[in-house]
């Protein structure tokens, strides 16, 4: 939710918001969330690496459900998102039906294939240019046709936030990851660079605010509201917490991106009726 959110007050303050494409860019980022999860359920779970898992349970790897089950739950969700993403493209630009087609590649390749680019320390990255400079430049590109400097500094933001997650996820997968030879970024890092690199994300995220209020209202500053669940979450990683322990830093983590840009949404869109 959040990049729509974020992509969305940016639209609204620069020109105007389009509701019912928002609605639309909604339906495609929940989709593709939804199906990347259950894809990565689905390609860790027969790689046999959830078998010895710290974090929440796993259907696959949990024998909770068969592999067919999980798969075929990832493509409808991908379906999904691509129907909606269809409509949008034929409503704004052809050529983003490639930006689709490469979203829904990266959503089944992070864990899936013969070469998953998850297991190369990639993760992070695609994070970034996905659920960040795409999912919030795209928004604002569907419903007012271009995308301004704010729209990046909030796509910087956004993505900078949602890197964190996984991040923290990362950081708590270590020992398990590396027996199961999955070389995430925290892998190739280390615990201890893999700490300052979640706190360099948050602080980013926070220069990335401060350039979208430059650039539109200091109502921005309402994104602030994700300082509330940041700050703990900080504490927790950089505080040395392993294993079950920084399970609540995700959830703090989540929120704080979901507080991050529902404040600037709701700043901008305030400023733009001022």
């Amino acid at each position: 939710m959040s990049p729509v959110l974020a992509g969305t007050g940016v639209a609204a303050y620069v020109d105007q918001a389009v509701w019912w494409k928002a609605a639309l860019a909604m339906v495609v980022a929940l989709a593709l969330q939804v199906g990347v999860n259950y894809a990565n359920d689905y390609s860790d779970g027969i790689r046999g690496t959830d078998a010895d898992r710290v974090g929440p349970l796993r259907l696959v790897g949990s024998g909770l459900a068969r592999p067919a089950a999980v798969r075929a739950a990832a493509f409808a969700c991908f379906a999904v998102a691509m129907l909606a993403g269809l409509v949008l493209a034929a409503t704004t630009s052809w050529w983003l039906v490639l930006v689709g087609a490469l979203a829904v590649l990266a959503a089944w390749f992070y864990t899936g294939g013969s070469s998953p680019y998850g297991y190369m320390g990639l993760g992070e990255v695609m994070v970034f240019v996905f659920f960040g400079l795409v999912a919030v430049a795209g928004t604002t590109y569907v419903q007012i046709q271009r995308v301004p400097l704010p729209a990046w500094y909030a796509a910087v933001g956004v993505g900078a936030l949602a890197c964190a997650i996984l991040v923290a996820n990362n950081l708590r997968d270590v020992p398990t990851d590396r027996d199961a030879g999955k070389r995430t970024l925290a892998v190739v890092l280390g615990v201890t660079r893999t700490r300052g690199l979640y706190a360099l994300l948050l602080g980013l995220a926070v220069v990335a605010l401060v350039g979208v209020a430059l650039t539109t209202s200091r109502l921005a500053f309402l994104g602030l509201a994700a300082v509330g669940p940041g700050v703990p979450a900080a504490g927790t990683v950089l505080g040395g917490a392993v294993g079950r322990d920084l399970v609540p830093v995700l959830q703090r983590t989540g929120v704080a991106e979901l507080l991050y840009a529902a404040g600037l949404f709701a700043g901008l869109l305030l400023a733009s009726a001022l």
